[in-house]
């Protein structure tokens, strides 16, 4: 299955996402986890490793899919949180048929510093549609709320898929104080031409305004690193990426713009955040 070009919606894997959520076990927290947070008024402590919550969305105007994960056997309260963008045509629970539960549970027992990943439902290249649908608002004005109801940290790092790697530049251009920025296969346009053949954006200017190869000198130094597939789609654009903003690590290396890339470059990925959040 493909992101970044016409692609159908994924289906939820939802017999795996039941099986991981029944997976918390009683070991204690690795040393060096960080202290819990004393829950606000009406919270929900996360007492497994993976939680799909319903949220309404004003930004959106629609009910959304919130996917926290976190290491199992660890307590999530209190945890520093990671945010993954998917790609188009995708949603939330995408990083639960990627294997991001496992791969995160298996970084910690590594010896990797705990930390929670938080994704949620979003489109269009996580911009404005200018019909009232504005992702980039949800992630800037309610995650932040979510994730302290749920007892967590604010967001330091933020990982995309695709489109999701539009989003995740996007994002750091307006919040500057995130430590870790990744994109695997960043959906990424050059041109115009490139980006109206989308079919998303209203305008060459509203464009310009989110196209991330347009505002890499906005991006937090030192916080970005980039994966991308040898025959993907998006190459030379990434290449552009990794020319320009001069990436912390860069990898190109075998594989297309698919879940099986993925699934070998996002541990890499959330080493990379991991140690830096």
């Amino acid at each position: 299955m493909r992101w970044g070009t016409d692609v159908s919606r994924r289906g939820v894997l939802l017999g795996g996402t039941a099986a991981l959520v029944a997976a918390c076990s009683g070991r204690s927290a690795p040393v060096g986890a960080p202290a819990p947070l004393t829950p606000p008024a009406g919270s929900s402590a996360l007492t497994q490793p993976v939680t799909v919550q319903r949220r309404h969305s004003v930004a959106r105007g629609r009910d959304v899919d919130l996917v926290l994960i976190a290491p199992e056997g660890v307590p999530a309260s209190g945890l520093p949180v990671c945010l993954a963008l998917h790609g188009r045509g995708a949603n939330a629970r995408t990083f639960l048929d990627l294997g991001v539960p496992q791969m995160l549970t298996d970084l910690v027992r590594g010896g990797a510093r705990p930390f929670a990943v938080a994704a949620v439902d979003g489109d269009h290249y996580w911009v404005e549609n200018g019909a009232g649908d504005d992702p980039q608002r949800l992630l800037t004005d309610e995650v932040p709320g979510w994730l302290q109801a749920s007892n967590l940290r604010p967001v330091t790092g933020v990982l995309g898929i695709s489109m999701g790697g539009f989003g995740a530049l996007d994002l750091a251009r307006r919040r500057r104080d995130l430590t870790a920025v990744a994109t695997c296969s960043a959906a990424l346009f050059r041109t115009w031409s490139e980006a109206k053949a989308r079919g998303v954006f209203a305008s060459e200017a509203q464009w310009q305004a989110a196209e991330p190869l347009a505002h890499l000198d906005e991006l937090p130094p030192g916080t970005l690193s980039v994966w991308c597939g040898e025959s993907d789609p998006f190459l030379a654009a990434n290449r552009r990426l990794i020319d320009r903003a001069g990436p912390v690590t860069s990898s190109i290396t075998p594989g297309g713009h698919t879940d099986s890339y993925w699934r070998g470059v996002l541990p890499d990925a959330l080493r990379f955040v991991g140690e830096r959040l």
